[in-house]
């Protein structure tokens, strides 16, 4: 992982800059100005991974600069990361000082939540064995954190092998389960920000929603509650007994959730040929209304996209704005721009996330 430049005095004309760049990327499709969500200046980072690097019988955390890793820089601290993050750190550095924790580890990963909850990925270049299991849980009860090792074949889990965040949209406080080793948005102070745009900007349905890349249901439990009822996909396993865990704690009853990629809902959609992870889900009984996006970087495939223009709204986030571009380009002859945000997940960064409401001409 490499280090951003940390440097607040330059967080202003950063975000100034970021903005620009959308504002020129949408002008092509009329796009209103953007609502800029900006981040807290420092402990906004949720979660972090570290390299440990040896110097004579230390180590210490490390990070790179991108393509050298050759030249770490060491770490005590990371103003960047979350203020628990940051309190556990010097915490768990005494506690590899034990041979049974601290042999042949490699790499520290800790996943936080603002909610206070905290996990650690400890992975090594050997077996774990009975010690450490116990060395672990020690120093799990000491840190109060969560505590899951990693070696070729093997995850010891001491504690939960997830962490509970909860996330406040219109008034209604919302659980998460965030596994270890899944997708979870980094910045929490500007997840939440993006759960409100994204719920005003759908506002009240009497149709349904259709969701892409639903993760584990971070947007889907608040906007399902906008739509009559919901579809939701998502491929990943972890990601989707995630989401059925966040639904059933949530008390939300009207989703349906199916293990598809977007590219196979979309071929379901046009009956190119059935699934039977879709037996018992009547599709025809659906009467979708919106259909939200969440998609990685390289944005929607041509196919998927071309699915989206068949609904009236398409509420779209994204991480990458040049891919986000070129999937408007393809949907601007029936769909206009009607609402757009910047939300600086990633400040010191050149990464943004930017969401569009996309509403048919």
């Amino acid at each position: 992982m490499s280090r951003p430049h940390f440097d607040p005095a330059q967080y202003d004309a950063q975000l100034s800059e970021k903005r620009a760049r959308l504002v020129e990327l949408l002008a092509p499709f009329d796009a209103p100005e953007p609502e800029v969500f900006d981040s807290p200046r420092e402990h906004y980072r949720l979660r972090t991974e570290f390299r440990l690097w040896r110097e004579g019988e230390n180590r210490h955390y490390a990070m790179f600069e991108p393509g050298d890793n050759r030249n770490p820089i060491l770490l005590d601290d990371f103003p960047i990361a979350s203020k628990r993050i940051n309190e556990l750190m010097p915490n768990l550095k005494a506690g590899w000082a034990d041979p049974a924790l601290g042999f042949k580890l490699f790499q520290v990963e800790f996943l936080t939540t603002l909610a206070g909850d905290a996990l650690i990925t400890l992975a090594y270049h050997r077996p774990l064995d009975d010690a450490w299991l116990a060395a672990a849980e020690a120093l799990s009860a000491r840190l109060g954190a969560s505590i899951v090792g990693r070696s070729r074949g093997q995850r010891l889990v001491v504690g939960r092998d997830y962490v509970e965040e909860e996330m406040t949209v219109a008034g209604r406080t919302f659980r998460y389960r965030q596994p270890e080793g899944a997708f979870t948005q980094p910045n929490g102070v500007v997840a939440g920000k993006m759960l409100d745009w994204a719920y005003e900007a759908m506002g009240p349905r009497d149709d349904d929603l259709l969701e892409l890349y639903c993760g584990n249901g971070n947007f889907t439990l608040p906007l399902a509650t906008r739509a009559r009822k919901a579809l939701a996909t998502e491929i990943s396993k972890t990601s989707v007994n995630a989401a059925l865990a966040n639904l059933a704690d949530n008390g939300i009853d009207n989703v349906t959730l199916v293990r598809l990629s977007a590219e196979e809902l979309t071929q379901a959609l046009n009956e190119v040929r059935p699934f039977r992870r879709l037996a018992g889900v009547d599709l025809k009984s659906y009467d979708f209304g919106t259909v939200f996006v969440d998609p990685p970087r390289a944005g929607m495939d041509p196919d998927t996209c071309e699915l989206t223009r068949r609904f009236e709204r398409i509420l779209y986030i994204s991480c990458n704005p040049e891919t986000l571009a070129a999937n408007i380009a393809q949907l601007h002859d029936t769909h206009r721009v009607t609402r757009c945000a910047l939300f600086d997940q990633f400040p010191y960064t050149h990464h943004m996330e930017s969401g569009v409401l996309l509403e048919r001409r």
